[in-house]
């Protein structure tokens, strides 16, 4: 089959590799339909994490089953499934209590596995033509009889989607809350839907991106350009002096300055004085331990200059993680059925698999107009998602 196998730093390839095979009797075969290119896809194509080479990247997938092992019960031939990016067991002590981000047998010695991922297990990913999917019973979420027909909504549910609705469900947002949500990428963006549909009343967005930010505008928030003054003041000014209730972190270790700089501190110490004495913060961003390739003494360790002072002096708490997408996607996929959340509206550009180099190259870059970007194993040339509002870069 074809598939993106990662050489080296920025180096990805469409590459002939053997096709997956059922191993064991809980697996199934699905032929993936549609499949993204992730920001944390970005972190090992830059080079910044251990990934092997040689590795098949791709951890939110979408398809259709073409095969299934003796043990699968629910899951059958011709399904339309969506899969969690966290490969889970079903039965550890840690899924049996919804954290299937953390489960304790997919990847022994580490709490968690996924698709495609360093350090996260040996599973190939989803940007390929065919991915085995173990303990499908479990794992895979069928999806309703409008699957082709919301099937660039749908694949959101592997994971872009459920963590933006985890920041908010981390940060404890409640209707009539002031969330200030650090990101206008994908996970900030469907953080923004997700503070929307949870009933918060001021939702601010902070980025350096214009195209970005005109979309979070799109969505129903407030756009915050910290290239232009000061982050921490804009969201004071908008709420009278006293801070966000709530914050999501949604940009993670790479965070840059106005200026392009990285420092990995920047974001978690702005929302610490942004958001109120005694609010909350939830922090989906991606933060490694080591890294290896930063600049910064304490950053090569996984650490950060962090302003606890100021945080134990507000009297805030921070809670963590990668989300738990299984407890969130049924419920998403129903809002995605009735029509009342349509996360697709994100989606700049569908490329055929064969495309995928040029979309990581564009993607890692934030080109002009990148937001979200879709594979699509199955066709042939590129299409591009435009509105009126909204200028889009051409492959």
């Amino acid at each position: 089959m074809k598939a993106l196998v990662y050489y080296g730093p920025k180096d990805v390839r469409v590459s002939e590799v053997p096709d997956p095979k059922i191993e064991q009797p809980t697996d199934v075969l699905v032929k993936i339909t549609t499949t993204n290119i992730c920001g944390s896809d970005l972190h090992m194509y830059e080079g910044r994490t251990d990934m092997e080479e040689g590795r098949i990247f791709g951890h939110e997938n979408l398809g259709e089953v073409i095969e299934v092992g003796n043990a699968v019960v629910n899951i059958k031939v011709g399904d339309m499934v969506c899969m969690p990016f966290n490969i889970s067991c079903g039965h550890c002590k840690n899924c049996e209590s919804g954290l299937t981000a953390f489960c304790l047998t997919m990847n022994p010695g580490f709490a968690g596995a996924a698709y495609g991922f360093a350090g996260m297990g040996p599973y190939n990913g989803g940007q390929a033509e065919y991915l085995r999917v173990p303990f499908a019973d479990f794992n895979c979420l069928k999806l309703p009889e409008d699957a082709q027909e919301k099937e660039n909504d749908y694949v959101l549910l592997s994971d872009i989607f459920p963590t933006g609705f985890h920041a908010t469900q981390l940060a404890g947002v409640k209707p009539g809350d002031n969330v200030v949500i650090y990101g206008a990428g994908p996970v900030g963006l469907m953080a923004t839907i997700s503070a929307g549909i949870k009933g918060a009343n001021k939702i601010m967005v902070v980025d350096d991106h214009p195209d970005r930010l005109k979309l979070a505008e799109e969505l129903g928030a407030i756009p915050i350009d910290f290239s232009k003054a000061p982050a921490v003041d804009q969201v004071l000014e908008l709420t009278d002096g006293v801070g966000a209730d709530r914050g999501c972190e949604c940009v993670g270790y790479q965070c840059c300055d106005k200026h392009g700089h990285e420092h990995n501190n920047i974001t978690m110490n702005e929302l610490v004085q942004a958001v109120k004495f005694t609010g909350s913060i939830g922090v989906v961003g991606v933060y490694v331990a080591p890294d290896p390739k930063a600049a910064d003494p304490l950053a090569k360790q996984g650490h950060m200059d962090f302003d606890f002072g100021n945080f134990w002096l507000k009297g805030q708490s921070i809670a963590t993680g990668q989300a738990n997408v299984k407890a969130y996607n049924r419920q998403l996929c129903g809002l995605i059925s009735s029509g009342k959340a349509k996360p697709s509206v994100i989606i700049s550009h569908e490329l055929s698999l064969d495309e995928a180099p040029t979309g990581y190259q564009h993607f890692d870059a934030r080109d002009k107009g990148w937001t979200k970007v879709i594979l699509k194993p199955g066709k042939q040339g590129a299409t591009k998602k435009q509105s009126e509002e909204r200028e889009v870069v051409t492959a």
